[in-house]
């Protein structure tokens, strides 16, 4: 009989570890449900079953550069004063009992303060004492309750907004705006009539009331559906049908009909469907949008690239930006670690997995003297190397 671990829910595929009359896959999954139990967090598991998540086995050594004052000051929203508040992404961030323990994270760690988690955006904002908590100590902690957060070169890029398309979010709005007017401009077409005198005054004023919704169709029909049009033009231009031509073509025929029918006074027309279909499906598009900014199919070598790598001077390791490695410098690249740079290498085995750049995961063995590509990742003890290119794409 397969057994699963009680934290993570993994497959425990080695030995068994037995706590508490619960089994582990592994002495960090065994840790931190020691961690929660300990602070009567046990809820946790209440929540969701199997919701942890297996702590990073990685070196200590792989969140000591944040304790960098260069990369502190760019990393951390706020300090003064002995309070620091910083945010992580933490993109393993998957359920209700892993923004309950990130929530929780003051009740664990008596120098953190608050921590609030924005569960859409995958990012946990944390206020600690950094008096007697450094923020390369905090990243390693929240890593081994299973937790580690995505620090790199994007990290930095705190400047660069999250792209908005105005024109559509304006589109939008005045379709909104038109089609709730329009509405009510139309509910006394749609209301049984009794008595002459309502019939009386329905007739009256019925003309004003259609010319008024035909008024604020106009800037539906000419501006929130310009996409369509333009998209269907495209199409039809090079020869081929996509899915907004029939929409534009649809738009066109309720305008024209609802027109015709006011001016010879046959109906209210359907400006009122022409302005909800509009709002409705630019509602869509911009979920859309939302969703495909979400994913992140752009992400360039930021994305993967870390802030900063161990340079070392005479024999000492110095954290350093990598917008500030020079051809020439002396690097230690450790487990895991991507090389930023192409790289002589002057100290150690290698063992170089490439599947970053080329797809393929396979370790190929390196020795001293060899040149080692951008991109690469070492798997092994540390390495030694002579940078020999700039850093870039």
């Amino acid at each position: 009989m397969e057994e699963n671990c009680f934290h993570c829910g993994q497959r425990i595929e080695e030995e068994v570890i037995q706590f508490d009359e619960k089994d582990f896959c592994c002495q960090g999954c065994k840790t931190v449900y020691e961690i929660l139990n300990v602070n009567n967090l046990k809820d946790y598991y209440d929540l969701n079953r199997n919701a942890g998540l297996r702590p990073d086995e990685k070196s200590n050594h792989q969140f000591d550069f944040l304790n960098t004052k260069e990369i502190f000051d760019k990393v951390v929203d706020f300090s003064d004063d002995g309070v620091t508040v910083v945010s992580f992404y933490v993109p393993v961030m998957h359920c209700t009992s892993c923004v309950w323990l990130l929530e929780s994270l003051d009740t664990i760690n008596p120098n953190i303060i608050s921590s609030n988690v924005n569960f859409t955006q995958k990012t946990v904002q944390i206020t600690y004492r950094d008096a007697d908590l450094k923020l390369g100590d905090l990243a390693r902690f929240i890593t081994n309750l299973g937790y580690k957060p995505s620090i790199n070169l994007k990290t930095l890029d705190k400047k660069k907004k999250s792209k908005v398309d105005r024109s559509l979010v304006s589109k939008l709005v005045i379709a909104g705006f038109c089609f709730g007017n329009i509405m009510l401009l139309s509910f006394p077409e749609y209301v049984e009539v009794f008595g002459n005198v309502k019939e009386q005054w329905l007739d009256q004023n019925k003309g004003y009331f259609r010319w008024t919704m035909f008024a604020l169709s106009l800037p539906v029909f000419f501006y929130s559906s310009t996409d369509y049009f333009v998209s269907a033009w495209q199409g039809l231009k090079n020869k081929y049908i996509n899915i907004d031509v029939p929409i534009a073509l649809g738009i066109i025929v309720i305008m024209f009909k609802s027109t015709y029918d006011i001016i010879f006074d046959i109906s209210p027309g359907y400006f009122d469907t022409l302005a909800m279909l509009l709002f409705l499906m630019l509602t869509g598009k911009w979920f859309q949008q939302q969703t495909m900014q979400a994913l992140a199919f752009d992400r360039d070598y930021k994305s993967f690239y870390p802030i900063a790598v161990a340079k070392l001077e005479n024999g000492y390791e110095q954290p350093i930006l990598l917008a500030d490695l020079k051809k020439g410098d002396r690097i230690l690249i450790r487990n895991e670690e991507i090389i930023p740079a192409d790289a002589i290498l002057m100290k150690g085995e290698a063992m170089i997995d490439n599947s970053f750049v080329t797809g393929e995961s396979r370790l190929i063995q390196k020795k001293a003297g060899d040149k080692i590509f951008a991109g690469g990742k070492q798997s092994g003890h540390a390495i030694e190397l002579e940078i020999i290119s700039d850093v870039n794409q």
